[in-house]
């Protein structure tokens, strides 16, 4: 049975997907942008389940002192179904450089208390390039739609065996926030496919910890710790360094009751992410805004 855990947070890594362009980048391209959506948008669904109101997050993401990306993310996680939509920008001077702006959505519904994606749909530009990803799902396997550029030009082929059994990592995300609420941690182990590559990821809790103050975030004070670790196991880069596409890379979040109401123990909110990155040394994200649609209340700032 497949264990549960932050999924999407490790994708965060993938941000680095910003890198100079040729093969010299393979490193970072092996995580990729878009992968980085995932990643994100796992983190921002563990804000209110089981409620039917749309919760929306945003991010923003700093390297070196610079900021590098923005993130917008809403999410609507109802008892039988799930939609999640997360957008993502470059910013500053990588904005300038690596123009990057995707969106991705995920419709699914619930069985057995796991994820049953009905559709995955990734659009934008990438670098300034257009890429585009649709992945439908039946009885519980992906079905690659249509990918621009075609997979083929780019990276190896992912096998079905690997493909069997995974989920989107926005779906994953979804799943995420009924696990944590359930258990109040964060161990586990899944398997996310996008379209073009497949990764596992680990996450484990290390406990309850304080957040300090920051002038980039509305959020300090107690949140859980999780430390993630995730590593590609296929769908790597043609001609490129397999070894270093197969490296692990690290992060942690730290995730805390954050919307006004929130009961202790139950909902919780990444109100920062760190993860290692080879180009821009440690990237972190910040949390600026939390709100649910119907009124959008601001986050508690403790």
């Amino acid at each position: 049975m497949r264990s549960h855990v932050v999924v999407p947070l490790v994708a965060v890594c993938c941000l680095l997907g910003l890198s100079l362009p040729g093969h010299a980048q393979d490193s970072t391209r092996s995580g990729g942008l878009a992968g980085a959506q995932g990643a994100l948008g796992s983190a921002l669904a563990t804000v209110q389940a089981g409620s039917e109101t749309p919760v929306r997050v945003s991010y923003v993401a700093y390297a070196a002192g610079l900021q590098i990306a923005a993130v917008d993310a809403s999410f609507q996680l109802d008892p039988n179904a799930y939609r999640v939509e997360l957008a993502l920008r470059t910013t500053g001077v990588v904005g300038w450089l690596f123009r990057t702006q995707t969106v991705t959505t995920v419709d699914g519904n619930w069985r057995a208390d796991r994820p049953a994606p009905h559709q995955f749909l990734s659009q934008g530009e990438i670098r300034g390039e257009p890429r585009f990803s649709l992945i439908d799902y039946k009885q519980g396997q992906p079905l690659v739609r249509q990918l621009i550029p075609p997979n083929e030009t780019e990276r190896e082929p992912v096998p079905p065996e690997i493909q069997a059994n995974s989920v989107d990592s926005l779906s994953a995300m979804a799943e995420l926030v009924r696990v944590a609420r359930r258990t109040g941690g964060c161990e586990g182990t899944t398997r996310v496919f996008d379209g073009r590559r497949a990764s596992d990821v680990t996450a484990r809790t290390v406990g309850e910890e304080i957040v300090p103050p920051s002038s980039r975030s509305v959020f300090t004070g107690p949140a859980l710790r999780c430390d993630f670790v995730g590593q590609m196991v296929a769908g790597f880069w043609l001609d490129a360094d397999r070894k270093a596409g197969q490296k692990p890379m690290k992060g942690s979040a730290w995730l805390a009751n954050s919307l006004p109401g929130a009961p202790a123990g139950g909902t919780r909110l990444p109100v920062r992410i760190t993860f290692e990155s080879r180009w821009f040394g440690d990237v972190t994200l910040y949390l600026t805004d939390a709100a649910a649609d119907q009124d959008r209340r601001r986050v508690v700032v403790r």
